[in-house]
């Protein structure tokens, strides 16, 4: 039985076998379907049931795949950037998929690219404007976690009704008003239901909806009934199930529940970074990564059986990533843990999930264990299949010369017999070649690995093919001519606001902030939220001056220093930057060039093969960078476009600030690559401990420990190096600092050193 799909508002077409067990599974934390198939197209469907997902145009997600969720299994959803993930994962969510039951509860959060998400910056963040009235945020999450406010809006009704003496028809009337309340909430089930199913399911859904629109007029027709038309048996039933329900409902918002409720929430808010402070403000004050913040926590705080999280750690520290995946793994010693869906491009933190589901080739592949692993597998397994060909292909090229060598010495000597043999062995050549081994490696058997097929040719091993690597090249950086520091701080410190009048009543977010960056070093940064990890880049980044001015201290920079910087927010500002084109139809590729014609510089003399050359390097490549407008690009593909908006101009130092955000772990892993080798100097902030072990480290996949370069005093910022080479023949620099308390420190430990204090915090946090 197929069951066609097709959500009415969005693009969405979804098909699957379907069988009654799926519908009826009395276990809503799995799922089991077969034939899945997704579609987005650019038009809705018709909403009565008859598009079809299979063959439909528009983009393929999904076809005849198997979605297999296990009870209480946290599964990392693994795909490239623009594979479908998200697309997916709403479909799940929406419920689109008809063998998903109506009951399912499903809790999901989803990316956000909001465009007003501020610094992280906590002096900053206080200085927000916003609304001063309406829900805190702890009310907030409570509230959309229970439906606190639509159980207290029914409360109130039945009250109302229930203690007016005036009216005794009052219970009857607000009785009334909820039940068709309700009805009409299960009449909007019903209805996608029917636009959700096809043939003789659909034909019974639709005949069930219209009996139930009759319903839903009857119990319209009842609030209306005259007060006279009423018998006083009904009224008293009524009010007495008026009475009844009032007190079930009351039961639901009992305050020794609520308050339990609300500890879980406050604990959950806590671990993500809220303070008590933050807690009290208005949900509508907040800046978008702390809504995003407050919305992990509604989605954490729901009772529900499938939990979809699509990249929850973009927006927080490495204090509140530890804490989540900490929390995430607890959940498993519950007595009913909801199935996990996790989409995340940091490596450390989907190490929490026991289970990988891989989207690729328009289909779902699962493998129990971590991506290392997985990794390593499938290496290992393509490497001996490899082998295994090889030997075969050395086998079928020995047989092919004996054949040619017994046909030449039987036409010589008139031996029919070699003749014979040398056609035997040809026949077997061509008709059963490849039959001895089965792709697995094992032994071949025709019954098992070939079913109806005995006289079809097939290669004897099949050497799976992998995708096209993802490759990140970055130019080589151009000499300075004379020696140098390229940035140096002395001293400095820095205050909101930073007028000269205000500025000595402010506390310092910096101070007495020391820091020089040379030709080839790796400096890491790493801090919480709100530590000022914000404010010391724009410092460092405002080359004239005129933006950000330390209230004390003094900043250098090399005169002949090219700077580039990628902002955290710089994927919100590339979309914001493509609205304000006219026709919103700006590609990257117009953008690229339109960018590098306005530069006044010699170096600038970019015809388009070059400027494509340089979009293709970063993975856009043809009509991807020519044809296809930003606005329409994904999140990682806009990082890209960014990337390339930075590097044609050959800097010698890059400040990359949160760069792996909306990346998909192939581009991470490209990206870190890059960067470890490139001869320039990196400033490098981030949450993702792998990254970050990784540039600034210079820790490769197969480390244990360590750089793989050797590495001077990490705490010395004396010395200057110059020229593009980096400084050949000599290490390089490789510093990791942590800022606390407006106050830049030396981990001599590394990211191991910060992450184990973090660890200690979140055990405390957890208690």
């Amino acid at each position: 039985m197929t069951s066609i799909a097709a959500e009415s508002v969005s693009t969405i077409l979804v098909s699957c076998k379907q069988t009654r067990f799926h519908i009826e599974s009395p276990n809503y934390r799995e799922l089991d379907i077969e034939g899945l198939n997704i579609t987005v197209t650019s038009s809705p469907a018709d909403g009565k049931g008859k598009g079809k997902a299979k063959g439909a145009a528009g983009t393929e997600i999904l076809n005849n795949a198997k979605l297999r969720l296990k009870a209480g299994s946290r599964y990392a959803l693994i795909g490239r950037n623009g594979s479908g993930k998200s697309t997916l994962l709403r479909a799940i969510a929406d419920k689109l998929i008809p063998g998903i039951p109506e009951k399912t509860r499903v809790s999901i959060l989803q990316q956000t690219n909001a465009s007003d998400v501020n610094t992280d910056d906590t002096a900053a963040l206080d200085r927000i404007g916003g609304p001063a009235e309406g829900p805190t945020v702890l009310e907030d999450v409570v509230d959309k976690a229970t439906a606190k406010s639509e159980l207290e809006q029914e409360i109130n009704l039945l009250s109302d009704g229930v203690n007016n003496t005036d009216d005794p028809h009052g219970a009857l009337r607000a009785l009334r008003k909820v039940r068709h309340e309700q009805k009409q909430k299960q009449l909007f089930v019903l209805d996608k239901d029917a636009r959700l199913r096809s043939g003789t399911r659909g034909l019974a859904a639709r005949k069930a909806l219209v009996e139930y629109e009759k319903v839903v007029a009857e119990s319209a027709a009842l609030i209306e009934q005259p007060d006279d038309a009423i018998s006083p048996d009904t009224l008293q039933a009524e009010t007495q199930e008026a009475i009844d329900l009032l007190s079930d409902l009351q039961l639901q918002v009992e305050p020794s529940r609520l308050a339990d409720i609300e500890s879980r929430a406050k604990k959950i808010l806590t671990g993500l970074g809220f303070t008590d402070a933050y807690m009290a403000k208005p949900a509508a004050s907040l800046s978008g990564g702390w809504r995003m913040r407050s919305a992990l926590a509604t989605a954490l705080l729901q009772e529900t059986d499938i939990l979809i999280l699509d990249e929850p750690t973009n927006f927080l520290d490495l204090l509140g990533i530890i804490w989540l995946q900490r929390y995430l793994a607890s959940l498993s010693e519950t007595d009913d843990p909801p199935t996990l869906i996790l989409v995340s491009h940091d490596r450390d933190f989907v190490s929490l999930c026991t289970d990988l589901l891989i989207l690729k080739d328009k289909a779902l592949t699962y493998f129990h264990g971590d991506l290392p692993t997985y990794e390593s597998a499938q290496s290992e397994r393509k490497l001996h299949l490899t082998r295994m060909k090889d030997a075969a292909d050395r086998q079928k090229a020995h047989i092919q010369d004996t054949i040619r060598q017994n046909m030449a010495a039987g036409r010589k000597n008139d031996d029919q017999n070699k003749i014979r043999q040398a056609k035997s062995r040809q026949k077997k050549l061509d008709d059963r070649w490849g039959l001895q081994t089965s792709a697995k490696g094992g032994r071949f058997k025709l019954n098992r690995d070939m079913v109806g097929h005995f006289y079809s040719h097939r290669d004897a091993i099949e050497v799976p093919q992998d995708e096209r690597a993802v490759v990140v090249v970055l130019p080589d950086p151009p000499d300075l001519r004379f020696p140098g520091a390229l940035l140096s701080l002395d001293n400095v410190t820095f205050r909101y606001p930073s007028t000269p009048a205000a500025a000595k009543s402010a506390p310092p977010v910096l101070q007495d902030i020391s820091l020089t960056v040379n030709q080839g070093d790796r400096i890491g940064i790493l801090g919480l939220n709100g530590s000022g990890k914000s404010t010391l880049i724009r410092l460092l980044v405002d080359t004239d001056g005129t933006t950000t001015k330390p209230t004390k201290g003094q900043i250098t920079r090399h005169p002949r220093l090219k700077l580039g910087y990628y902002s955290q927010h710089a994927v919100e500002a590339l979309q914001a930057l493509a609205r304000s084109d006219d026709d919103q139809s700006l590609t990257a590729l117009a953008l690229l060039t339109r960018e590098i014609r306005a530069a006044e510089v010699a170096e600038t003399d970019f015809n388009e093969g070059e400027i494509r050359g340089v979009l293709g390097t970063l993975g856009l490549p043809g009509r991807l960078a020519s044809d296809v407008p930003i606005l329409k690009l994904s999140g990682g593909q806009l990082v890209r476009c960014e990337l390339a908006r930075i590097l044609w101009r050959r800097p010698q130092c890059l400040v990359l600030d949160e760069v792996t955000t909306h990346l998909d772990y192939e581009t991470v892993t490209a990206l870190r690559e890059a960067l470890r080798e490139w001869a320039g100097a990196v400033v490098l902030v981030s949450h993702d401990r792998w990254f970050m072990r990784g540039v600034v480290e210079g820790m490769a996949d197969e480390d244990g420990g360590g750089g793989s370069e050797g590495d001077d005093d990490g705490g010395s910022d004396a010395g200057g190096g110059y020229g593009g080479g980096g400084g050949e023949g000599k290490a390089r620099r490789r510093v990791v600092y942590r800022l606390k308390g407006g106050r830049l420190v030396v981990m001599e430990g590394g990211v191991q050193e910060f992450e184990d204090v973090m660890e200690r915090r979140v055990k405390k946090l957890m208690v």
